[in-house]
């Protein structure tokens, strides 16, 4: 069971709304926590958010612990003479898991709109061959003008609704986005568990933008940091409701995120994450993913940098109504924190030697 404080942040940074390029709510949010907990903001052109605290060691390394801010979403693309909202989708989203959801639009002065997603009648047939480009987006305005007085434009954002909700006691948890507010609220509880604890390096926590969009934000923040180790926080698409003998399993424990599209492990971080697990007594498994996390563009910064995945697994990921297991963000933090406890100078160097 996780905590009433808990429960309350993962609340807060699933709610608000945030699809790549528009990520500015959620960001001032992560700032103003980061500052709580004394980390001086650091950030980049783009918009990413991290905070440093400083290790009093000279020429101290760096670490960087980043989620991601953005959600999938869409913009609007286009106004029809009959009201109807066509948009562009902003990451990887399924067509047929949006007929008839409800969605909520965010006006240039932040007020939200509230509509669906057409779906035809039963009585009519049913659909085929959906594409995103020709949903209608419902809104309720009655001709482009309308929607134009109201104060719609190209280029706004738009989310399918994803209450909160606590399921079975506590031990799962039903929201929108938790790829990645996962990977925002683990930040956020690096800064508050290591905000008066002295380290020997220099501790980067925070997250990137338009990372559902080709891993952009964290090439830009890489820049600006320049880690030595970048801990990457991000939520995987689950595969027990596919088959039993599949990898990744709610309640199965931390992901050993061994491949992916955008990065090949290093072995010497996995062993060592496999090694804190069992020091906190807590569950792993291994895991592939045809997709990417921000790890991929981390580790091909500037000559390489050490870069390792920390993800749990998801149910019905990329959808308004994901399903994570409270055990496994529980148990997610404890080898966290046992890793950033346990790392230094010298286990750095003796990382980046074997691969040289």
């Amino acid at each position: 069971m996780l905590t009433k404080r808990e429960l309350k942040l993962l609340e807060k940074v699933t709610q608000i709304d945030a699809i790549p390029g528009i990520e500015h709510e959620l960001a001032k949010f992560v700032k103003e926590e980061l500052k709580k907990y004394g980390f001086t903001p650091v950030t980049d052109n783009l918009g990413s958010i991290f905070g440093v605290k400083k290790s009093k060691e000279k020429k101290a390394p760096r670490i960087m612990v980043a989620g991601h801010l953005d959600e999938v979403g869409f913009m609007v693309r286009d106004i029809t003479e009959m009201g109807f909202i066509r948009v562009d989708a902003r990451g990887g989203i399924t067509p047929n898991t949006l007929l008839s959801s409800r969605v909520r639009l965010t006006l240039d002065d932040g007020t939200k709109v509230i509509g669906s997603v057409g779906a035809t009648a039963p009585h009519y047939g049913g659909e085929s061959d959906l594409k995103i480009e020709n949903l209608d987006f419902d809104f309720g305005f009655i001709s482009k003008e309308d929607a134009l007085s109201n104060g719609v434009r190209v280029g706004q954002m738009i989310v399918v609704d994803g209450p909160f909700e606590v399921l079975n006691g506590g031990k799962r948890l039903l929201a929108k986005a938790f790829d990645n507010r996962y990977g925002v609220f683990m930040a956020l509880e690096m800064a508050r568990y290591f905000a008066n604890i002295e380290l020997p390096f220099d501790l980067y926590v925070g997250a990137t933008v338009q990372e559902e969009v080709g891993l952009r934000g964290a090439k830009t923040i890489s820049a600006v940091i320049n880690p030595d180790l970048a801990i990457v926080l991000d939520c995987s698409p689950a595969r027990d409701n596919i088959s039993k003998s599949e990898e990744g399993h709610l309640g199965g424990g931390i992901l050993i995120r061994y491949l992916d599209r955008s990065m090949i492990a290093f072995p010497e971080l996995l062993t060592f994450q496999e090694e804190c697990a069992e020091a906190v007594n807590v569950p792993y498994q291994y895991f592939s993913s045809p997709g990417g996390t921000d790890a991929g563009a981390f580790h091909l910064h500037a000559t390489g940098v050490l870069a390792l995945t920390h993800c749990i697994c998801a149910r019905s990921l990329h959808t308004s109504a994901t399903v994570v297991d409270t055990s496994d963000i529980k148990n997610a933090k404890k080898v966290l924190i046992r890793m950033l406890k346990t790392l230094n100078r010298d286990k750095i160097n003796k990382f980046k030697k074997a691969r040289r």
